[in-house]
């Protein structure tokens, strides 16, 4: 939101009022904080302070490399719920300081590596973000950088006595350096560089092409090796250098504002502190990371159709770890009452268990969300017992848009949840294995009230994310153990990566939606969100066989991978009408699971680390491993596959493919041949193939590409290949067994030779490049 009317007018519908000076620095009793009185004009004399507004501005040692500061108008107002889950293990020590120094007696507020200073000269607002050594100034909040606005305008300050048809915002500025590029803030499909957006973080169900997102999170990182996290699940609107190009603007509408800045100095550093703060993702079980297989949206489908499906595959020897059953599990109108449809599904646990004994998949997933249907039975059951959010006059708040008459579950409310997590229970005894948590985005904030009347409904509005999912992932805990749960989440908070994995909801068939889904992927991961993936083939539409391929390969190359459409199946025979032509469709699938098979090694040990360090496995941005090259933070067509890989999707049907590989050395994963980064570079390339290179020093440890035991097999113990790519002596990789324990490292010594094979077992070949 715009409030000046460039630089120099104010926009006029706003009355703006900004902090112009401070006036008084108080420490607090501890000295790890300090609060700031800033009148809304500069005070000469006595009479300078009456009939004006002040803003109050707290600076707070968090922990090391970490301040945070909240603004203030009128403290009087309430503190709804609902708040982040802040330091959901545990807060480290906090070891702040305040010191006065220097000219004008400025005040310094330190957090280890991280200071805050604020200027001690006359009539000044100025508060300096940098690094404690000096090295590096961040950000700086300037003259008439925080503030207050009405809308609509203001014609008397006596309007303010009343509030009912004003709305009140707080801002905050903080200054954009040149060439400094902004990142995050959630799922988003746009342009991965924020600089010049306005950004508004509130979920919506928008699909995967607009400015709306699934899964906003308050939290943006900044090339220049800091982040920002902003403390309220309320609605934010961000005017990134979109108002004042050289600024990045913060409004909430409220009395307060509060963010922590989050100092690195790498931006892997900055994503550890941010998971400390807001919380890391669980460790997901190995056989999640196979091929997952759904029935599609409104396909027709029954029993027949998913064992037909299912043998087919196998026959194609492309193992379905996973079998998913989408909405028409249940019928039409009830969704979700968690009641499976009689007609086309007469015995679903035996359905499922002749499924698993036959080897036709491995686990099962079935989809819901947190809506009931008014044509179930349920909503009448439901309504009476209050599970469902009520109006303020105590209707059941209910609409149209989805399923007719739905209400929405009221997590507040003890016995819903209680209700809800007894629904599962019962799938759980059929066999169901995982969970996929739909939905969740559109919920209302206008005459609801909540069950726990301490929740302030515009909040709950994105919060909704987190205590739904939540429910539904500890559920799946219980029941299978800590870190055998699974959901397939399309809507998220900040803190939802707690609760992996997350999709990236509904996405065209088209090369440019891929593009899309690729930005997606990189933007959510800078929330510390371990675990991603997207609809292969994309989700709307019939996708023409090449964009399948396309997509498989990109998807392959994900955390996890599942075969997903609205009106149109996609298991590969049907996207190529059976094609025997090479490298048709279900060639190239098998093709991609097998490798990804293959990796499994590499991936479930690059996963543990990313788990502990709040680190993305999945669709990991370049900028992430390459922070000091500049192009890097421009690259949203590419990612890496953890920390050592780097791939690139191919978008163009004749197969030209452009990248770039950041300075170093390379190797072509697929030949072998050393490569010369620090550059862009364009390429053909086939369906069983896409730009896929292996950074200097990396030790890849590949195992089998087929065998008995799905993707959680025994890797260490079964034989496969070590590639050494230009490695020097102490270079390394950890070898994680399936259940996520660190078994050995594989190390080069002084003569070129691996340390630490003696852990594993079977037939494994030392292959050497570079």
């Amino acid at each position: 939101m715009k409030f000046r009317d460039g630089m120099w007018l104010v926009n006029d519908q706003f009355t703006v009022q900004h902090a112009e000076e401070v006036y008084t620095v108080t420490p607090r009793e501890d000295n790890k904080a300090i609060t700031l009185l800033c009148p809304s004009k500069k005070i000469f004399s006595r009479g300078d302070t009456l009939n004006l507004t002040t803003l109050s501005v707290e600076l707070e040692a968090q922990f090391d490399g970490v301040i945070s500061l909240e603004v203030t108008h009128f403290a009087g107002a309430r503190r709804l719920g609902p708040d982040f889950e802040l330091f959901p293990d545990g807060r480290p020590e906090v070891k702040g300081e305040v010191k006065r120094s220097g000219a004008g007696n400025g005040t310094t507020v330190t957090s280890g590596s991280l200071s805050a200073t604020v200027s001690g000269d006359e009539h000044t607002f100025d508060i300096k973000f940098h690094a404690t050594d000096g090295s590096k100034t961040l950000t700086s909040l300037l003259n008439r950088s925080i503030g207050l606005a009405y809308s609509p305008a203001l014609s008397s300050p006596k309007q303010v006595e009343d509030l009912s048809a004003h709305k009140h915002y707080v801002f905050t500025q903080t200054e954009l350096s040149v060439g400094e590029s902004i990142h995050g803030l959630g799922e988003r499909f746009g342009a991965w560089n924020k600089v010049g957006q306005n950004v508004e973080v509130w979920n919506d169900d928008g699909g995967t092409s607009s400015e709306q997102a699934y899964k906003n999170i308050s939290f943006w990182l900044s090339s220049r090796g800091y982040g920002v996290f902003i403390d309220t699940p309320d609605r934010i609107d961000m005017e990134i250098g979109s108002e004042r190009c050289s600024r990045l603007q913060t409004t909430v509408e409220g009395q307060r504002l509060k963010w922590y800045l989050i100092y690195g100095p790498t931006p892997k550093e900055v994503l550890t502190k941010y998971s400390i703060l807001t919380g890391k993702a669980n460790r997901v079980p190995a056989w999640s990371y196979g091929l997952w297989l759904s029935t599609s949206f409104t396909t027709s489908y029954d029993e027949q159709t998913v064992r037909h499906f299912v043998e087919r595959m196998s026959e194609s020897r492309i193992p379905v770890e996973v079998f998913h059953f989408d909405c028409f599990w249940l019928r039409a109108f009830h969704w979700c009452d968690f009641i499976w449809d009689p007609e086309s599904f007469s015995d679903p646990a035996g359905q499922i268990k002749r499924m698993k004994e036959a080897g036709l998949a491995n686990k099962v997933s079935v989809w819901t969300n947190p809506y009931v249907g008014q044509a179930s039975p349920v909503f009448k059951y439901a309504a009476e017992k209050g599970y469902l959010l009520k109006k303020t006059n105590g209707d059941v708040w209910q609409w149209d848009l989805w399923q007719t008459g739905m209400g929405i579950v009221d997590f507040t409310n003890p016995e819903a949840c209680d209700w809800f997590r007894a629904c599962m229970e019962k799938l759980f005894d059929m066999g169901v294995d995982s969970i996929k948590t739909d939905f969740g985005e559109r919920v209302p904030t206008k005459n609801v009230q909540w069950h726990d009347k301490s929740m302030d409904p515009s909040r709950m509005h994105n919060y909704y994310a987190f205590i739904y999912n939540k429910l539904v992932y500890e559920t799946v805990q219980k029941r299978f153990g800590e870190h055998e749960a699974i959901l397939f989440a399309r809507t998220a908070t900040a803190g939802c990566q707690r609760f992996p994995l997350q999709w990236g909801g509904d996405c065209e068939s088209t090369p440019a939606a891929l593009a899309e889904s690729v930005r997606g992927g990189l933007s959510l991961g800078l929330a510390s969100f371990a675990f991603w993936t997207s609809d292969i083939g994309g989700f709307e539409g019939y996708p023409p066989p090449w964009i399948y391929k396309r997509w498989v390969a990109f998807g392959l190359l994900n955390s996890h991978s599942r075969l997903h459409g609205s009106n149109s199946y996609r298991v590969p025979w049907l996207v190529d009408d059976s094609s025997t032509e090479p490298e048709n469709c279900t060639d190239v699938l098998r093709h991609w699971v097998q490798l990804k098979r293959r990796l499994m090694p590499y991936l479930y040990a690059q996963a543990e680390e990313s788990v502990a360090n709040g680190w993305p496995t999945s669709v990991r941005a370049v900028a992430l491993e390459f922070p000091d090259d500049p192009t890097s933070w421009y690259v949203d067509r590419e990612f890496m596959v953890g920390s050592q890989i780097l791939a690139a999707p191919v978008f163009e049907e004749s197969g030209d493919a452009e990248y770039y590989l950041p300075p170093g050395r390379w190797f072509n994963f697929w030949d072998g041949k050393e490569v010369q980064g620090g550059r862009w570079i364009k390429e053909k390339y086939g369906f069983l193939q896409c730009p896929l290179f292996v950074r200097e020093g990396s030790v890849l440890v590949l195992g089998q590409a087929e065998s008995e035991g799905g993707f959680g097999y025994d890797w260490l113990n079964s034989g496969g290949e070590l590639r050494l790519y230009g490695v020097k002596e102490g270079d390394q990789a950890v070898l994680v067994d399936t259940t996520g324990r660190r078994n050995g490292v594989l190390e080069v010594d002084s003569n070129g030779e691996l340390k630490g094979m003696d852990v594993l077992s079977g037939d494994w070949k030392v292959k050497r490049l570079g």
